[in-house]
């Protein structure tokens, strides 16, 4: 099976070009969000009813980035070198789930084409790919240095002293990161798939 190169901004048709099973390269920027992230974004940028002052620099950075963008569910390793610049140790998936009461939201409001992680989303996600053109790329878990390599530049990390290392919004360019689409913008699911099948198998066993 050929494998499809990703250019982000990544247009509505390239990803609905895709389907559950394609294997992926991504090329482009992505940031890095896990729960205290998600949680930041939906409770300063979606539920208010204006931006605070003090947050509209980096709302303003994240519509910039996100629009066709994708957004990895991920907590790196990180190193820093003499010159101040950081780079990604390790780069492995955390799990997706956790992430399942914002990642809707987060879709619909910032024009989000992936989201990266690992284990898969629910109903509601699944709902805001087909809905708005989307797809959630599953990354390899236990190749946390190998996905690191394909980090060829960290381009820029917000809330950092607030969130902390993990939880922080790493901007990170990427060069064949390598993924699989599980969840595509037709209503797809590999995991529901996979849980419809084991429960069908499991019955029969009874």
């Amino acid at each position: 099976m050929p494998v499809v190169d990703l250019h982000i901004p990544i247009s509505e048709e390239a990803i609905r070009a895709v389907h559950v099973g394609d294997q992926v390269r991504l090329h482009g920027i992505v940031v890095t969000a896990r729960d205290a992230a998600h949680k930041y974004i939906v409770d300063n940028f979606i539920c208010p009813q204006s931006i605070p002052d003090s947050e509209r620099a980096l709302y303003g950075e994240l519509q910039r980035l996100l629009r066709g963008g994708a957004i990895y569910h991920c907590g790196p390793v990180v190193s820093q070198d003499a010159t101040g610049r950081w780079h990604f140790v390790s780069a492995g998936p955390t799990t997706s789930i956790r992430e399942e009461p914002y990642e809707a939201d987060v879709i619909a409001h910032f024009g989000l084409r992936a989201v990266i992680g690992k284990g898969g989303m629910g109903p509601k996600t699944l709902a805001a790919c087909r809905d708005h053109g989307a797809v959630y790329l599953h990354a390899v878990g236990g190749a946390a240095t190998l996905i690191a390599s394909s980090v060829a530049e960290v381009v820029a990390v917000y809330k950092k002293e607030e969130l902390g290392v993990p939880e922080a919004f790493w901007v990170i360019r990427v060069a064949g990161f390598p993924a699989v689409v599980t969840m595509d913008a037709h209503g797809q699911s590999l995991h529901e798939q996979i849980a419809a099948a084991s429960r069908q198998k499991l019955a029969e066993l009874m």
